[in-house]
């Protein structure tokens, strides 16, 4: 029966219930257990390089414990022993910090081998062991978590690591996806910007970042979503599509980034833009099929620098939106074009007088 398992409820959720934050995903460790004992209690497994299971009923992850042991370059660079007789201990080892290292029994006894609970309290980011540096992706992981936790400091002896790991070229072994997520989560949280001070702190831009070595990333706090930080992102980039493709952005952060770049500028000072130009950019942000792509922009744009906001001008997408030509105008081809086009800018230039520049 599952009753029967050994299981511990391991990192993050141990780690946020110390911290009084609300605890959102639960993952559990399986001592002494086997892929074949999982399998025959319902458990489905998902786990590739390892054995990771969801359970039946609630489809929360459950982990056989593990050791790895480095074999090549990369994230993925290990042997994985995931045999019964790993102890609880030996799979918190090989965990990336000592807050993330924590873990809780069944009946709630608490399991802190390497002093996580201290440093909750010292507000400290520190590697578990020397085998740290044998997984490059933590270096953007600490990072990321030094955003997420931004009372916390990462101390001196892990920095020291993760620059070992950054001047070994270690990182350029890294896929595009891996360092994405990392970079995608840590751009959700408000304090996004200490990702980006941690990587320079190791050495750690210089390849997947380059352009913002030696520099202050200095993205806005504020109540902005992943998206929307990478737009502010990418547009302090000399090459916005060169950055992108280079960490395989997906399309949905690509476009408000590109939307940003090509009209955000136009948007704040909108009421004294020529008509015709006020028609490129609506129509250019798709208005004519869908507000929502103006609207975004609108509403980023209006909370990062000195614009009214955009109800005005939303009328005036409306407007534009709404015109077609009469089905007896007689024209077609390239003369329906700019037809159409003569009678987008005859709207923006009445609507522009209309509420004055």
């Amino acid at each position: 029966m599952i009753s029967d398992l050994t299981c511990f409820l391991v990192g993050g959720a141990v780690r946020d219930d110390l911290m009084g934050r609300p605890v959102t995903d639960r993952d559990w460790v399986v001592i002494g257990s086997s892929p074949r004992e999982m399998l025959d209690l319902g458990f489905q497994q998902v786990g590739k390089d390892f054995p990771v299971f969801l359970h039946p009923e609630t489809r929360e992850e459950y982990a056989l414990a593990r050791t790895e042991r480095k074999r090549g370059r990369g994230h993925k660079g290990f042997d994985v022993d995931a045999s019964p007789h790993i102890t609880l201990e030996d799979d918190l080892h090989r965990r990336d910090l000592t807050i993330n290292a924590m873990a809780r029994s069944l009946d709630g006894e608490l399991v802190d081998p390497f002093g996580g609970v201290g440093d909750i309290e010292k507000r400290a980011l520190r590697h578990v062991s020397p085998a740290f540096a044998e997984d490059p992706l933590r270096v953007f992981r600490v990072a990321r978590f030094a955003a997420q936790f931004p009372e916390f400091s990462v101390v001196d002896e892990t920095l020291e690591l993760m620059r070992d790991i950054a001047t070994s070229g270690e990182l350029e072994s890294l896929s595009a996806e891996r360092v994405w997520m990392e970079t995608e989560r840590a751009l959700g949280f408000e304090h996004a910007d200490r990702f980006f001070v941690v990587l320079g702190q190791c050495g750690g831009l210089d390849f997947w970042f380059e352009e913002f070595t030696g520099r202050n990333v200095g993205i806005p706090e504020g109540d902005f979503s992943a998206a929307e930080r990478y737009a502010l992102l990418a547009l302090a980039t000399d090459d916005l599509e060169r950055f992108g493709n280079r960490l395989k952005v997906p399309s949905r952060y690509m476009r408000i980034a590109r939307d940003y770049l090509n009209y955000g500028g136009l948007l704040p000072v909108w009421r004294s833009t020529q008509a015709p130009v006020l028609v490129e950019c609506l129509i250019g942000l798709g208005v004519h099929h869908d507000l929502g792509r103006f609207r975004e922009l609108a509403d980023l744009v209006s909370r990062v620098v000195s614009m009214d906001k955009p109800g005005s001008l939303d009328r005036a997408a409306e407007g534009l939106a709404a015109i077609k030509l009469p089905e007896d105008a007689g024209v077609s081809g390239p003369a329906y074009g700019a037809a159409l086009k003569a009678e987008r800018v005859a709207f923006v230039s009445d609507f522009l007088n209309s509420v004055g520049r």
